[in-house]
């Protein structure tokens, strides 16, 4: 801008200079009060003409900026990408309201048709007139066209019951009717024929309702129950995404973080899988599973963290220049400092699975107790770890031992592992 203003100053003055020549000569033609005149419409119209050459330049120049900054922006993601590949990716804080909302959308969300994906993967669950469509013909229909197996009848009027108890928030109304549901698929009454359906159109009826059963509990604030019947909804459907989300939100309300990660990590793998196209639902997956993550780093206090970019194998030389920027960034945690030798770490922001395999990080994990970060080194190297520092470990183990090594290195383990698991897909 400076160098545009200093080139249109210049302009401006050569042109000044060159006035009262003019003027001298129109003087001598016209007279004064003519030669008046002409000088001041030639000021005014120098004066248009710098404002709209300046309003041209600065508009210029900030198009010009504007570009700069996203070549710059450009250049320090190429840089991360292809670049410097020991750079960490940070992780933004996600707020709560944000997370509540992905609840409300994914989780919450009242879904009144049964959805038989294990003959069609992605089944439609939020169009309403689908479902009344459904409930007046007592019948489902996939999305190609083809019967669906028709619920027997006296399910259907429980699980109607049931829905409306929901709607009203009468949750407590609602999980009666919905174990009254699941009693009846128990006992044989969830398809109206049974010689015609498959074992798994009765296991997504059962999954169906274990996942409202799942919804009723979180709603009454007993995520300890809601757990059980979430670990069935997945048992008896795994294909269905949303089970996986709803174990997330049970894990997120336990304060279970780290496994929270892991499901929502799972339901947008599964979402992908199973054919899933929406966008939107799978950034609202990541969002989630990123803040999970977040979440579980954050509230460790006996170890850290840190993700680095990788592409190709990495030698022993960057594993120590890894180490040395891990003390660095965090030099409260190290005690022991341990890369993940298996790699194949997935983030969230890059876990883009149906067009570009995700960009792998390796785990760094740093430790203020180093007998705890050199356990679990020692059995990350192992196939079949032993969960036991016993000299004979195939001796009778007694409860005082089995408390003990609990106490001491087991519950100090596990969240290690947990935070492990919620980025890598094995």
């Amino acid at each position: 801008q400076q160098m545009c203003s200093s080139k249109e100053s210049n302009i401006a003055a050569s042109k000044l200079n060159d006035i009262p020549e003019a003027l001298q000569e129109a003087k001598n033609h016209l007279g004064d009060g003519a030669a008046e005149n002409i000088m001041e419409r030639i000021k005014a119209t120098e004066k248009k003409k710098e404002k709209q050459s300046h309003d041209m330049d600065r508009a210029s120049c900030k198009q010009k900026s504007k570009t700069s900054e996203k070549l710059a922006v450009k250049n320090e993601e190429t840089t991360l990408e292809t670049g410097n590949r020991l750079i960490p990716t940070p992780l933004p804080h996600i707020p709560l309201e944000s997370l509540m909302d992905v609840e409300m959308e994914l989780v919450y969300t009242d879904e009144e048709d049964i959805s038989f994906e294990f003959a069609e993967p992605v089944v439609s669950t939020s169009t309403e007139s689908a479902c009344r469509d459904s409930e007046k013909a007592g019948a489902l229909s996939a999305p190609n066209g083809s019967a669906l197996p028709q619920i027997d009848q006296q399910l259907q009027v429980t699980l109607r019951e049931a829905r409306t108890c929901y709607r009203q928030k009468n949750h407590p109304a609602a999980v009666e009717q919905f174990s009254t549901a699941l009693e009846l698929c128990s006992k044989g009454a969830a398809i109206d024929n049974p010689s015609e359906s498959s074992p798994e159109d009765i296991s997504s009826i059962s999954s169906f309702i274990e996942t409202k059963l799942v919804t009723c509990y979180l709603k009454l604030g007993k995520p300890d129950v809601a757990l059980n019947h979430a670990h069935r909804s997945i048992i008896l459907n795994p294909a269905y995404f949303r089970n996986h989300l709803r174990q997330a939100a049970v894990f997120r309300c336990l304060e279970r973080y780290a496994e929270a990660a892991r499901s929502a990590m799972i339901a947008d793998y599964m979402y992908w899988l199973t054919g899933g196209t929406e966008q939107h639902i799978s950034k609202l997956i990541k969002l989630y599973w990123q803040a999970m993550i977040e979440e579980a780093i954050t509230r460790e206090k006996s170890f850290s963290v840190m993700y680095t970019p990788f592409v190709t194998e990495v030698k022993a030389d960057k594993i120590n220049k890894i180490k040395d920027m891990f003390a660095k960034k965090h030099p409260d945690y190290v005690e022991h400092i341990y890369t993940d030798p298996h790699g194949l770490h997935i983030l969230p922001q890059t876990a883009e699975w149906p067009s570009l395999p995700p960009q792998q990080y390796l785990l760094t994990l740093g430790f203020r107790n180093k007998h705890i970060g050199k356990i679990l080194e020692r059995w990350s190297s192992r196939k079949l770890p032993i969960f036991s520092d016993r000299k004979a470990p195939f001796s009778p183990v007694t409860k005082e031992e089995t408390k003990r090594y609990w106490d001491n290195t087991g519950k100090k383990i596990v969240p290690v592992m947990d935070l492990i698991r919620s980025t890598k897909l094995t």
